[in-house]
């Protein structure tokens, strides 16, 4: 993209391709995404120029004098410098490496990963039915084929494999019996809401707490956040010293 390439001029003024996806990034994503092609681009270009030519007739005509337009600006004008206020206030705050190890080590409660496991299943309808899969596979047939074959599950697609998944994220029963398991050892049938479940276990992990590198971000972010809240509050507190503020609620 060449973000300085004229597409058009009007009254003297260019409109280029930075000036089309500049409006481009102020759509949601998905009505943007409808736009970026040659033919998307020349139609928001050609909307560009009626805006502007919207601009330029409003200008003509005194729009930009108007009582009605002087209070929108005001308001848009506050508004804008209330936040740019904040931006200022915020300048500089920073985070040590020290500072997130620090928190990490003193909120490790925090960052606790919970008891996780792996497994493939077959969902069916009814026990019998499930007992004769599970003879199956006590034969020649391989439990990603019986899946593949019997279940009910769109995991069938997978040959039955349900992914890695943290306790409290099953129905009892299905976890119960999976969390109890060995690794690759086969379940006998488990009723559930949904069927009949035969279950192999992948593998399992206990509990343990993310290593440091990996929430270093997330720490950084809310030792930020919190600084900032701090030092707004504290901001605030010191301006109603200084300014006449009286509430009625």
């Amino acid at each position: 993209m060449e973000e300085n390439k004229v597409l058009a001029t009007v009254n003297g003024k260019d409109i280029t391709e930075g000036d089309v996806y500049n409006f481009l990034n102020q759509l949601d994503p998905q009505t943007a995404a409808q736009f970026r092609t040659p033919e998307g681009i020349n139609k928001i270009a050609n909307e560009l120029i009626s805006q502007e030519l919207l601009y330029l007739e409003a200008l003509e005509n005194g729009l930009d004098m108007e009582d009605d337009f002087l209070e929108e600006l005001e308001k848009i004008k506050v508004t804008m410098l209330k936040q740019y206020a904040i931006n200022k206030l915020f300048t500089g705050i920073t985070v040590s490496e020290e500072e997130i190890s620090n928190f990490y080590n003193e909120n490790k409660q925090y960052f606790q990963k919970p008891e996780s496991a792996r497994a493939s299943h077959i969902l069916v309808d009814t026990e019998d039915k499930a007992n004769r899969i599970l003879d199956e596979l006590k034969g020649d047939l391989s439990f990603e084929e019986a899946a593949s074959k019997y279940s009910n599950c769109p995991s069938r697609e997978k040959g039955g494999d349900l992914g890695e998944f943290e306790r409290g994220k099953m129905v009892p029963e299905f976890e119960e019996t999976a969390f109890s398991m060995e690794e690759d050892e086969l379940s006998e049938p488990v009723k559930t809401q949904f069927g009949y479940h035969l279950i192999k276990l992948k593998y399992k992990k206990e509990s343990s707490v993310s290593p440091l590198e990996e929430v270093k971000d997330h720490i950084s972010n809310q030792l930020v956040l919190m600084k900032q809240k701090e030092k707004y509050l504290d901001r605030t507190e010191k301006l109603k010293e200084e300014y006449v503020v009286k509430t009625y609620f």
